[in-house]
């Protein structure tokens, strides 16, 4: 682990994420370096430089490195890299509203739509974020994203993302809203209605209460019963915000378990200077396996290496 770590001058012991700022930072050294290694196709000490920065110091070495060389940095690291890394590296440059909105957007492109990774980043995200996501979505797309997510789904599944992207909290009524949600479960064919309602437009400790009271009630695992009540991707889209409700660190640890490259990278980038710390507990917890450990053997050379440094250590 990279002794400059530990000595952040911004770093203090509540801070929940594996990527901090680089004390010792000095951007035209890192140019320098950074320079020698894209001519010399030195991928090693590139992955060494950016992986040891935060993402604003990135954005300050890029700014530095055009101005520099009146070359823009990502364009050559594309040149210089491939695949996965190439992937890995071009999603850590990127701000972070910007990086959410590219996955929301790969998420859709093309055939087929990942409902997975829409329900990962709206489910967690708070309206602010998401306001912002949507915002910087429209400048980097020029579309508009409620537009999109009502295209590229249907039903109360539609109704649902929907929601999620104009979410505002307002005030409920803990016994209320759990009375609600129990009278949809109750009919003949389960209402999604009151749980979009309800689930897209209360505080998160509120729905903690309502969540757990009526597990309370009903003496049953909430989970298992939407999933036997609902079909299609509502389904999906109910277990998955109850679960992102109830424990987001045990479900985004639950995500990174697949091991698959494309929700590997998103995850580990978009939470790597928020919370990567709590769910690589979560992730302990589930697998029995530090993170750090399973990464090892799932992937390898300078990808590795890449991931490594975002994960930084065991648990």
């Amino acid at each position: 682990m990279d002794p400059q770590y530990f000595k952040s001058h911004t770093m203090c012991w509540g801070t929940l994420g594996t990527v901090r700022p680089f004390s010792n930072f000095h951007p035209q050294k890192d140019v320098i370096q950074i320079h020698q290694a894209l001519e010399k196709k030195d991928v090693a000490t590139l992955v060494s430089v950016l992986t040891n920065r935060n993402n604003v110091q990135r954005r300050i070495i890029a700014e530095a490195f055009q101005g520099a060389t009146e070359q823009d940095l990502v364009d050559l690291m594309k040149k210089c890299m491939s695949g996965d890394l190439e992937a890995l590296m071009l999603e850590l440059m990127m701000p972070p509203m910007q990086h959410n909105a590219h996955r929301l957007r790969q998420a859709m492109a093309g055939l087929g739509t990942d409902e997975e990774t829409l329900l990962e980043i709206l489910c967690t995200r708070s309206s602010k974020e998401l306001r912002d996501i949507s915002a910087v979505y429209t400048e980097m797309y020029e579309r508009d994203l409620e537009k999109d997510l009502k295209a590229e789904t249907s039903g109360d599944f539609a109704k649902l993302v929907v929601a999620l992207v104009k979410k505002d909290v307002i005030k409920g009524f803990v016994q209320r809203d759990i009375e609600s949600l129990a009278a949809s479960l109750n009919e003949k064919k389960a209402d999604a209605a009151p749980w979009i309602d309800i689930l897209t437009s209360r505080d998160s400790n509120h729905l903690k209460k309502v969540l757990k009271g009526l597990e309370l009630e009903s003496g049953q695992i909430l989970i298992p019963v939407l999933e036997k009540r609902f079909s299609g991707d509502i389904r999906l889209g109910l277990s998955v915000l109850v679960a992102c409700i109830q424990n987001p660190d045990a479900y985004l640890a639950k995500r990174l378990s697949r091991m698959k490259a494309p929700v590997v990278h998103g995850v580990m980038v978009s939470h790597s200077e928020e919370d990567l710390l709590c769910i690589r507990v979560a992730f302990l917890k589930l697998t029995g396996t530090s993170l750090y450990t399973t990464l090892q053997k799932h992937f390898n050379g300078d990808h590795l290496e890449a991931l490594l440094a975002i994960c930084r250590s065991e648990d």
